[in-house]
């Protein structure tokens, strides 16, 4: 019991530290903006204790079939981070801030391409964005896409030749996917497959998807300013790691399929066997 307060707490802790990060590293932040922070991450503290202080989870998917949840929540550090110390650099330049910002200038020429997510997302910027904020969401979208990308890579790599979720044991279906109805109707495996395929391609495609939306949908609403860096670190943030965490819950969904048929084959080819050796 202890340690599991201990585990909560800790991971409610971090969880915290992050949502507060851009504004603790982001110069000349507003009182009214550092209190909305400040109750945003409470939330979400508050939140992380009560399902992982739970013996069961009500939310969290594989919240028993580590390092899932793990290498989502090291991406999210990594981007926020990267983006926030480059925000701060842009005012107040360290050694590490200006190493980083080179590092993603260096992505940026890489990643920004015709047709790729990083020039789309650039050229979702309204026409009269100046050339240093397009500069900079061009470094920021290279940053986040290619976490994004360095992401899903480790996952499939764990999945593929590390053998996840068997290697840390027996994997328990209904308690990994407490989101995943079973009693819906159907083949289990089918749903899983479909639901796996659906997410595939809508991660692979809201990179994408998300920039084309934003566009037509400027010429209604008013777009989102991007010259608060906090709405830039955010923005970028949702834009590539959410689309990233779809594509590695249909992969997981995926392998979990895999794993339940290849157990019924086994169990069938059991019992044809014994029931062969009883004729």
């Amino acid at each position: 019991m202890v340690s599991q307060i201990i585990s909560a707490f800790t991971r409610a802790i971090l969880v915290a530290l992050l949502v507060a990060t851009p504004a603790l590293v982001l110069p000349s932040i507003a009182t009214d903006t550092a209190q909305i922070v400040v109750v945003i991450a409470i939330l979400f503290s508050l939140l992380t204790f009560i399902e992982y202080f739970g013996r069961y989870p009500s939310i969290v998917e594989f919240r028993f079939a580590p390092p899932f949840n793990r290498l989502k929540f090291l991406a999210l550090c990594a981007v926020i981070l990267s983006l926030s110390f480059i925000c701060r650099g842009l005012y107040e330049p360290t050694p590490l801030t200006i190493i980083i910002t080179h590092i993603g200038s260096s992505l940026a020429g890489l990643m920004d391409f015709p047709f790729s997510p990083v020039r789309l997302i650039v050229l979702m910027l309204p026409p009269e964005t100046s050339a240093s904020e397009v500069a900079l969401v061009r470094l920021a979208g290279a940053i986040s896409y290619t976490v994004s990308l360095l992401m899903v890579f480790a996952f499939v790599v764990m999945v593929r030749l590390l053998g996840w979720p068997m290697r840390n044991g027996a994997f328990n279906v209904w308690v990994n996917l407490p989101l995943f109805d079973p009693t819906r109707g159907g083949d289990i495996v089918e749903r899983l497959k479909r639901d796996a395929s659906l997410n595939i391609v809508l991660g692979s495609l809201l990179p994408f998807l998300i920039p084309a939306v934003v566009k037509a949908a400027s010429f209604v609403i008013e777009p989102i300013s991007i010259e608060n860096h906090q709405t830039l670190i955010w923005t970028m943030t949702v834009w590539a790691l959410l689309p990233a965490s779809i594509l590695m819950r249909g992969i997981a969904l995926m392998r979990v399929g895999e794993l339940i048929e290849q157990k019924r084959r086994r169990v069938y080819a059991k019992a044809e066997a014994e029931g062969m050796q009883k004729a």
